[in-house]
Order: C-alpha cells, then structure tokens, then sequence
C-alpha cells in the first residue's frame, strides 16, 4: 500500500463498523445475563411464586381488582398443605415481607425490607451470603431472633464495625445478627441490598399474621420445573376443592413471566440493533471501496504496462481485492480489541457481564473479511476493464 493514510481511511471505517457490532452483541448477551443474574437473586432462576395476586405490576387495574375478588387468601394452612403433599416433587418456602424501620443503637435504617421466610429459602433462592449463614431449620422451628442483612443495611448500621453478631432491633424486637449478604446491586428499579431476613415465626411475633402469605416453590432434585409448577397447582386446587372447569383461585408466576421485562427489552434492543450494525458495516463497505477505487486510478499506468506485458486480468483482480481485504481485516482486529477493551471497562464500571464471546469474535473477523471482499470487487473490475493503449498513455 504505498498511500498508508488513505488504507487507514478505509481500515478505520471498517474498524468502527466491526467494533459497533461487538459492541452490541455482547451488549445485549449482558443485559441476557443480567436478567438470568437477578433474576435468580431476587426471584430465584427456575422458581416459581404462589400468590393471591403474583404479579400485581403486570397486570391492568382492572385485571388486578378481578383477581383480589375471584382468589383467595394462602394462609399458613395452605403452606403446610403443600408442604405435606410435595411428595419430593416440590420444595416450598414462605416469604412475606413488610417495608420497616431497623435501628443498632443510635443508628436507623429507615426503609429496610423485613421478610419473614424459612431456612428451605436458601435452596431456592441465590441470596449469596457473604458472611455468617443464613436460616437454619432450628430457627425456623422456634422462630429463633436471628437475622441475615442485606450489604446496605450492613454499612448503614456497622459502618465501622463487623456485623456479625451485633444486636439490631425490627419492630422493637431485638434480632442477633447471623449473616450478612454480598452486595447484589439492583432488580427492576428496587435496592436488593436494603434485605433483613428472619425466621417468619418471629416475623409473625413482631408484625402479626399477615393478609395472605406468598409461597415460594421450586422442583426438588429429581423432579422437573413443569411436574414442579403441574403438582402445586393441583394440591393447592385439591384444597380448595375447585370442580375441574373451575379456574385457580390463586395466582402462579413462573421464572419466564419474571424475567419477561428484561427479556422483551432485549429483544427490542436486538431488533434495532440488527439494522444498525448493518449500516454501520454498509457505509464502512462504501468508504472502503472508495479508497480502493482512489489507488486504482491512480495506478492506471502502472496497471496498463502490467497487462501489455502480459499479466493476467485474473492476477490484477487478487491483487485489488487482496488490497481491500487486507484493509478490511486490519480495521476488523483493530475494531474488536477496542471494542473489548471498552467493554472491559464497562464491566467494571457498571458490575455488567460483558464478556466477548468466541462466535462473536469469530463473526465480527468474517463480517471485516467478508466486507473486503465486496468493497474490493468493483475496483478489481475496473481495473481489468481498463484499455490497456489508453492505460498506457495515462500520465
């Protein structure tokens, strides 16, 4: 290439193309692996959740009034009744929780979110203990004073000092401090860090029995997600006696439905990013065309004595696409180590799965590769289309 700047032209636009493209495929691989991350933090990743009303937020008002009036309230009973016809089929674990006010001596954490549950939680659950343990049998049989504490409300009220066992007090009640969570960031817009978990006999002692008690379930080894679902619906529906046409008098949400948000959003990032990345590599197509194009004219000469001298067209039209294609690849790795390094960045920065994967790298080299190759093609026929006379007579 005897014009490096005008190959760097080229090789640029090809670079910015391919790195766009990584950007956004892996971009969206993260936001997927977020969702499948959180999800099984917050809700847990093939666990499924029985309530009066499961998905308030994903419902219409209306739809939302219909379900308070057709189902009925689980109450403690209804968890038990579960819990005796599981038959190894499904595990199940209570979660209610209430927004309140967590003090330690003269500090408060004013807006912690105290969920009463059982040790089984931990099993269907990531709730990533980071220190201590979380709830054991024991606790739940005696309703033990005992708590597990989210990262924020670790640092809020210890800011100082190891929490593990201090004394923190819920509704008045003094809880002793067994483990404390990992930092766990975000899910939907709400703090996962901001949790005090403690047995739901004691959460009951200190709060009262609460309106209806959502159920956390998940399949027991062994056992698939759909015979898991398939067996908690029939005994809940046995114990309300509900004739077969009737419909549940209760609400399931599935692992699907709660990662359904994120899972949308991608798919419409995805969308858009399709047409994106295939401008971008379009225009970087048409840049590098054009420089080749530029080194063509400018070579008439040089290619017209060429061909009197008896070199094949076949041989001047590698040696263009070659040209193109060299460029190509050359911008393509350069694209892609930047685009990884920024990725990189961002993983730190935003606590982001952003890894580059192997296809994608393999993908965004034949893309540069392939554009080459096009870009290349119209110059290469020009080239061999010249005259060679006219050619010759070029100054």
């Amino acid at each position: 290439m005897t014009h490096p700047l005008r190959a760097g032209l080229g090789a640029l636009a090809i670079a910015v193309a391919v790195g766009t493209q990584v950007l956004v495929v892996t971009a969206l691989d993260g936001v997927a692996a977020f969702a499948r991350m959180t999800t099984a933090r917050s809700f847990g990743s093939d666990t499924f959740l029985l309530a009066r009303v499961a998905s308030p937020g994903r419902v219409s008002r209306r739809e939302f009034q219909d379900q308070l009036l057709r189902n009925q309230p689980l109450r403690r009973t209804d968890w038990r009744f579960l819990e005796a016809h599981a038959d190894d089929v499904v595990q199940y674990a209570p979660n209610v929780q209430t927004i309140a006010e967590v003090t330690a001596g003269n500090r408060v954490y004013e807006t912690a979110a105290v969920s009463g549950t059982t040790s089984v939680l931990a099993g269907l659950r990531d709730l990533a203990i980071a220190r201590g343990r979380f709830l054991s049998p024991e606790d739940d049989r005696v309703g033990a004073v005992v708590a597990v504490i989210g990262a924020d409300v670790a640092e809020g009220l210890f800011p100082t000092s190891e929490a593990i066992g201090q004394s923190i007090r819920v509704a008045g009640r003094r809880f002793t401090v067994v483990g404390v969570q990992t930092r766990l960031g975000t899910s939907g817009g709400t703090s996962l860090d901001r949790f005090v978990w403690i047995p739901i006999r004691a959460w009951e002692r200190a709060f009262g029995v609460p309106d209806s008690l959502p159920i956390f379930a998940r399949a027991a080894p062994g056992a698939t997600t759909v015979n898991a679902e398939d067996r908690a619906r029939a005994s809940l529906r046995a114990r309300r006696q509900l004739a077969p046409a009737a419909p549940d008098t209760f609400d399931i949400l599935t692992p699907d439905a709660a990662r359904g948000f994120v899972a949308n959003l991608s798919q419409r990032i995805g969308i858009a990013a399709v047409p994106i990345s295939l401008m971008a590599l379009l225009a970087a197509i048409v840049v590098v065309t054009n420089t080749v194009l530029v080194s063509v004219t400018q070579r008439t000469r040089e290619i017209g004595v060429r061909r009197a001298l008896g070199a094949p067209r076949g041989q001047i039209m590698r040696e263009v696409v070659a040209e193109s294609a060299l460029q190509s690849v050359v911008g393509g790795v350069v694209g892609l180590l930047v685009a990884m390094g920024l990725l990189s960045v961002a993983s730190g920065l935003l606590d982001l799965p952003l890894d580059v994967r192997l296809s994608t790298v393999g993908l965004s080299l034949a893309a540069s590769a392939a554009s080459g190759l096009l870009a290349g093609w119209y110059p290469a026929r020009r080239a061999v289309q010249l005259s060679v006379v006219e050619a010759m007579h070029v100054e």
